[in-house]
């Protein structure tokens, strides 16, 4: 098996066990393998560190898999799978439509797994784990009890391995929108065209976390796609409740779910650019008890952290101007580069500016079937926090 030499004095993530090997840290690929080709990793004086998969092409070089000198074969990804389904079993994160495998949190990187009721959606996301698709399917097959398996391989993120583009059936043929259930409401799910693999599968638990802020109030959710808050919110009690999004097509599927499970009644939609709008109920005097701000990543890289910053709390000022007297701001952030000490350092400056006093109910993360592996900072992408405004 061909071997990959860290630089002397560049093993240290290795040896915390970070999965990534990035081609800086590299000193040498001693013997012949191809791009997706099981690699040992090891010090410079050639101390076994890890197993995973190499792609040169890839800055991420190596992807650890096994930090023990153990096959990668089938049997592997059987008991990997395995485990992490029985993971998700054990902390009571298993239900109807909720993520079965999530990359380095469950030490399979770059893999997720998406489950619909009895449907599954995959990705693969790097080299290694597309071209052992094969494994990958069979052991799904077994373990959920499915023949109903899409692949979402349609990520711009795969363009950094070298991989094209492609979604389509790997297991059976099914129709690919349907309702599905998520905290006991009805959704309309579409595996082949919508957002991520369907839905937002991160929120799920955070959909939750609302109740105790709802009943009788006048709610307002901000970037709503297709009304996962929005219709938790009129679930939980509240007397009204008014989605915004940019999306004509997510907004037609949010109105579709607001009558599906019987809110028509109680939640509209309005189609427009979420800081315009918030910018116009502030000047109308229009005012909520409960704020929702569920923006899409500002913050797709280092580069972007500045840009990112001023757009999160240009729009999380004006959700404070908009809050009644000691209402409730659940605000979100899933761009992994704005790190949770960040997020809450950008609320305090926007109710500073906002000229409004904030407490910080809860900060959330994602969804516990989205495991934050400690040591992977990476894993740990998505803040939900809970602010009273007074």
């Amino acid at each position: 098996m061909a071997y990959v030499v860290l630089k002397r004095g560049r093993d240290g993530r290795a040896r915390a066990r970070h999965p990534w090997v990035y081609a800086g840290e590299i000193d040498a690929i001693v013997g012949e393998q191809a791009p997706g080709d099981i690699v040992d990793v090891v010090d410079y004086k050639k101390r076994f560190l890890g197993r995973g998969f190499i792609n040169p092409a890839s800055s991420i070089t190596v992807r650890v898999l096994s930090w023990e000198e153990q096959n990668i074969d089938e049997t592997f990804f059987y008991r990997r799978i395995a485990a992490a389904r029985d993971y998700r079993r054990a902390i009571g994160a298993e239900a109807p439509c909720h993520r079965v495998v999530f990359s380095d949190g469950d030490m399979l990187s770059s893999l997720i797994v998406d489950r619909y009721e009895d449907v599954c959606v995959v990705q693969t996301l790097a080299l290694g784990m597309d071209v052992r698709m094969d494994m990958i399917v069979a052991a799904l097959r077994d373990l959920l009890g499915t023949s109903k398996i899409y692949e979402r391989n349609d990520s711009r993120v795969r363009e950094l391995e070298g991989l094209g583009q492609r979604s389509g059936f790997v297991s059976g043929q099914f129709p690919t929108a349907f309702w599905a259930q998520e905290n006991g409401l009805s959704f309309w799910v579409d595996v082949a065209l919508g957002q991520k693999t369907g839905l937002f599968l991160d929120q799920r638990e955070n959909h939750r976390a609302i109740a105790p802020w709802c009943d009788g109030a006048r709610v307002l959710d901000a970037f709503c796609y297709t009304g996962g808050f929005a219709l938790h919110a009129a679930a939980f009690g509240a007397r009204e409740v008014v989605g915004v999004d940019s999306s004509a097509s997510a907004l037609e599927v949010a109105r579709l779910n607001a009558e599906k499970n019987g809110f028509a009644d109680r939640v509209s939609f309005v189609e427009g650019n979420a800081f315009d709008v918030l910018r116009r109920l502030d000047s109308e005097g229009e005012r909520f008890d409960l704020v929702i701000v569920d923006p899409p990543a500002f913050a797709p890289g280092k580069h972007a952290v500045e840009a990112a910053y001023r757009g999160y709390k240009e729009v999380n000022l004006r959700a404070m101007k908009i809050l009644a007297p000691s209402g409730i701001l659940v605000t979100c952030s899933c761009s992994y580069h704005m790190r949770p000490e960040a997020f809450v350092a950008m609320l305090a400056d926007a109710a500073a500016d906002a000229g409004r006093e904030a407490r910080l109910v809860e900060l959330r993360a994602q969804a516990r079937d989205h495991p934050i592996m400690l040591g992977v900072e990476e894993t740990h992408y998505l803040k939900c926090a809970i602010v009273r405004v007074s």
